[in-house]
């Protein structure tokens, strides 16, 4: 069904949310970009998420990193010395075996975390600064897909970067926005700097589906978690429960979809944006995809950003993939 869209300008339209919950509930198919979820409330739902015993996914990546991070760091630094920085960081709960290798390899190391998550930031520099007294956190509170030259650009010319993005991350994109992301990094890097990214595979489908719908319904509360934003600073009046959760797996396009289905005929008002929204009965708004690779894609997805793979690590069952990518 439709909306009624604003007659004229207002300040909530101007806001990154607001200009984006106005293209996506007025799009057909009605849409949300996923980095809506990470307010506050959000980030702590999706750390929850990683803990639930369906998905598979933080725990078969944090088991790769630490067993490969010494080399991991060896073949990133190639005889220089070394900083990280990594994208959508959250609280940097699987980053902490790659950051000690690389404080045992060289001593002081510089780490810069992005994410569009302040306090989970500065969770990860408390925590981090804590552990490993010779490790400089920098934090940048920030939309890494926008602005990653500048916020990469004070390169000392002595070290390497990695660039760290893992969490399967890059699968929330569609094919030709992951490129336009890798080619961002790819742009803001230098030769002989890394860029060390995880992929999650593709799988028996009723294994992906649970995690994305896990049995306590912190998924659920998650992807719902949208709506109270929207209500909180847009004075909307979604009814939370009168959405439910869905996940799907599309064969077709390899990917995960998570949607909020509407379970009546309803009408929305979003007055800070002028707007109402119309939702017929099982209409839904797609808040997420995640994109599921094989090893040949993954290679593919790199080399066409102008990266050369230089080393791959997995897991026992091949649930997981981590590539370490060089710039030449």
């Amino acid at each position: 069904m439709t909306a009624t869209p604003l007659t004229k300008p207002s300040w909530a339209a101007l806001t990154p949310v607001g200009e984006e919950v106005f293209r996506g509930l007025t799009a057909q198919p009605k849409t949300l970009s996923p980095w809506l979820f990470y307010d506050a409330a959000g980030s702590r739902l999706f750390e929850a998420i990683c803990e639930q015993p369906e998905y598979y996914v933080t725990r078969t990546e944090s088991a790769i990193l630490a067993r490969h991070a010494e080399e991991m760091v060896r073949l990133a630094g190639a005889g220089r010395r070394l900083s990280i920085l990594e994208l959508g960081a959250g609280t940097a709960a699987k980053t902490g075996q790659l950051l000690r290798s690389a404080v045992q390899r060289q001593g002081r190391t510089v780490y810069r975390p992005i994410d569009v998550s302040g306090s989970a930031l500065e969770a990860a520099k408390s925590r981090l600064e804590a552990e490993l007294p010779s490790l400089t956190v920098d934090p940048v509170v920030t939309d890494y897909t926008s602005g990653l030259e500048e916020i990469t650009s004070d390169c000392v010319p002595e070290e390497r970067r990695m660039v760290l993005y893992i969490g399967s991350s890059i699968g929330n994109f569609d094919p030709e926005d992951a490129h336009g992301v890798l080619r961002s990094v790819r742009a803001s890097l230098s030769p002989g700097d890394t860029l060390l990214l995880g992929v999650d595979m593709v799988k028996d489908p009723a294994l992906l589906l649970a995690a994305y719908n896990d049995a306590a319904g912190v998924t659920a509360a998650f992807n719902r978690n949208v709506l109270r934003r929207i209500n909180r600073e847009l004075e909307a009046n979604f009814d939370l429960e009168r959405f439910r959760h869905r996940a799907i797996w599309n064969s077709a396009r390899a990917r995960v979809e998570m949607h909020l289905e509407s379970t009546i005929a309803q009408r929305i008002s979003i007055p800070a944006l002028e707007l109402e929204v119309c939702f017929a009965r099982g209409e839904t708004i797609h808040t997420e995809n995640s994109y599921k690779f094989t090893g040949r894609r993954a290679k593919e997805t790199l080399e066409r950003a102008d990266f050369e793979v230089e080393r791959s690590w997995t897991d026992p069952q091949s649930w997981f993939g981590v590539y370490l990518a060089r710039v030449k």
